[in-house]
C-alpha cells in the first residue's frame, strides 16, 4: 500500500494518506512517458521560421545580360540563390510541429511520471497553502522548512491564494499549478512535486 505523510506549514506530520495505486503505484511505461515529453516540447515549438525562395524576393524578370559573347557565365535572373539579394535554397519554412498521443497514452504518461515521482520520493503533501502575507520570505520559509529550497519545486494547488501567488513569483525555482494544468513537462522538471491534500484527491479522482 502506498502511503505518503501529510504535513503542515511547520513540516509537521499531522496525518497519514493512502495513495491511489491505479495513479502512484503502477509500472512506469518509460516509452509512453518519452513520447508525451517530445509531445509537449514539440508543442512549445512556433514553427514560424521562413526564409524566401526565388520566386518570392522581388525583382529579377529580366535575363541581366545576353546568354553568349559577354565573358560571364550565362545568368538568367539576378535573384538566383549565387546572387547577393537573391532568394535562399533548402532554409526553413513554415510547418507544425505538433504531434498526436491518444488520451489513453496521455493518461498513462502522467500516471507513469507520479509513479516515477513517488517512487523517488518526490511527492510531499500539505494540509493547505495558505500565506497570511504577500512575502517572497514566506515561500522561501516553507522550502527550507520542507528541505527543498535547493531544488526545483512544482507546487500543485486545487485553488490559488493570492499571498502563495505573490510569494513565489520572484523565485526561480518554484512553479505554481492548478490541479487541472498537471502535465507530465512540468513534472519530470521538477525536482520535487508539492500538492495540497484537495489538489491531491482531485489529481487521483481524474486519472483513476
Amino acid at each position: 500500500m502506498k502511503k505518503v505523510e501529510l504535513l503542515d506549514l511547520k513540516g509537521e506530520k499531522v496525518n497519514e494518506l493512502k495513495l491511489n495505486e491505479e495513479v502512484f503505484g503502477i509500472t512506469p511505461n518509460d516509452k509512453v512517458l518519452y513520447d508525451a515529453i517530445i509531445l509537449a516540447q514539440a508543442s512549445l515549438r512556433q514553427g514560424t521560421h521562413s526564409t524566401k525562395n526565388r520566386s518570392e524576393v522581388s525583382g529579377g524578370g529580366r535575363k541581366p545580360w545576353r546568354q553568349k559573347g559577354t565573358g560571364h557565365a550565362r545568368q538568367g535572373s539576378i535573384r538566383a540563390v549565387q546572387w547577393v539579394g537573391g532568394g535562399r535554397y533548402g532554409t526553413p519554412v513554415p510547418r507544425d510541429y505538433s504531434k498526436k498521443q491518444n488520451r489513453k497514452e496521455r493518461r498513462l504518461a502522467l500516471k507513469s511520471a507520479l509513479s516515477h515521482k513517488f517512487n523517488d520520493k518526490e511527492v510531499i503533501v500539505l494540509e493547505e497553502l495558505v500565506f497570511g502575507t504577500p512575502k517572497t520570505k514566506e515561500m522561501l520559509s516553507l522550502l527550507k522548512t520542507l528541505g527543498v529550497d535547493e531544488k526545483k519545486v512544482l507546487f500543485i494547488v486545487d485553488n490559488f491564494d493570492e499571498n502563495v501567488i505573490l510569494s513565489s513569483r520572484n523565485l526561480a525555482n518554484v512553479a505554481l499549478l492548478a490541479d487541472y494544468e498537471i502535465n507530465v513537462l512540468d513534472l519530470v522538471n521538477a525536482d520535487v512535486v508539492v500538492f495540497t491534500s484537495d489538489a491531491l484527491a482531485k489529481v487521483e479522482e481524474a486519472l483513476k
